[in-house]
């Protein structure tokens, strides 16, 4: 591969932001579940492992490359939250920022004309549609209810679902 510093570079940036984002809805997660909010908890933790494996999808592509990847330290995780709902605001503003890298990513690749890079980017800017989405629902529900539990009925009630397999995700390093 004809390696473009730029792409590359915001690619492996975005392993470590992705392994970092795995870290902060395990945070917020465990923040959760110390408060007695399972069904929120649980939304967390499906995150974590969902980011987790945006990042081991980014390694994986490095390594079908031949491009250079090491895994290093994390950023900064947060674990105490001023309430649930503040919790749920964080977390939607660190979707938007990780919306904004991905997208940054597919202009490098398309800047230098890295079309293999561009396509393998397209995958997870939807993604983060959904993501955005989905926690700007969480953060409305939780704006609109004085109650907690009523809260945790609505995600048990429409949150929760059949695990979908995405058959067009990029493969992850180590699943065989």
């Amino acid at each position: 591969m004809r390696e473009n510093p730029s792409f590359t570079e915001l690619l492996r940036d975005q392993v470590r932001a992705g392994l970092t984002a795995a870290h902060q809805y395990l945070a917020a997660a465990v923040y959760f579940d110390a408060q007695d909010l399972p069904e929120l908890a649980g939304q967390t933790y499906v995150r974590s492992t969902s980011n987790h494996g945006h990042a081991m999808r980014m390694v994986q592509y490095l390594l079908d490359r031949d491009v250079p990847i090491s895994i290093g330290g994390l950023g900064e995780v947060r674990s105490e939250f001023d309430s649930p709902r503040a919790a749920i605001a964080f977390l939607l503003d660190r979707e938007r920022v990780t919306t904004t890298q991905i997208s940054a990513l597919a202009a490098a690749a398309r800047e230098s004309n890295d079309f293999l890079g561009e396509q393998f980017v397209q995958w997870f800017l939807a993604e983060q549609v959904d993501d955005v989405a989905a926690m700007s629902t969480l953060l409305t529900v939780l704006d609109r209810q004085d109650n907690l539990f009523d809260v945790e009925q609505f995600i048990r009630r429409e949150l929760r679902g059949t695990v979908r397999v995405d058959t067009t995700a990029p493969r992850m390093a180590g699943a065989r």
